[in-house]
């Protein structure tokens, strides 16, 4: 006559599981909990007045989340691996930006991937090094360290 309702955190628990495995296998939610962090670091960046774009923050969050384990890569890797695949869509708009402005088609578009190039090749050589300077002061730190 009486049945027994089940406990709250046992009903937690039970859809907590449910919703992981369809987040496993479905692209389109994995695409949509990944908006949602985007939409969450907009939020943040209206309310902290942080001079970022939202996605950017959204994407620390879902690092973040991946580094302390919190989220399992395979959460987010069909939506991530879609989001990259079709990348070309989101630039298309500038794209037709370039189109609209012809001056950019001719030596001004020249100089503009030039400095585009060089800065590349700067900011990569100048990470390069830094690592490189940062894993020889490690090595000899430890060097020492071991010796002493």
């Amino acid at each position: 006559m009486f049945t027994k309702m089940p406990d709250p955190a046992r009903a937690f628990r039970r859809s907590s599981v449910l919703f992981r495995t369809a987040l496993h296998h479905s692209g389109l939610l994995q695409i949509a909990v990944l908006a949602l962090f985007w939409m969450l670091g907009e939020a943040v960046v209206r309310l902290a007045h942080v001079p970022l774009p939202g996605g950017i923050i959204g994407m620390a969050v879902v690092l973040a989340l991946l580094a302390s384990g919190w989220i399992r890569p395979i959460a987010v890797r069909r939506g991530a691996s879609w989001l990259i695949a079709e990348m070309l869509l989101f630039f298309v708009p500038a794209v037709m930006a370039v189109l609209d402005h012809h001056e950019f088609v001719g030596l001004l578009g020249l100089k503009i991937v030039a400095v585009i190039l060089v800065g590349t090749v700067l900011v990569m050589g100048g990470t390069a090094l830094t690592v490189d300077l940062c894993y020889r002061w490690r090595a000899r730190r430890e060097a020492r360290h071991a010796g002493a």
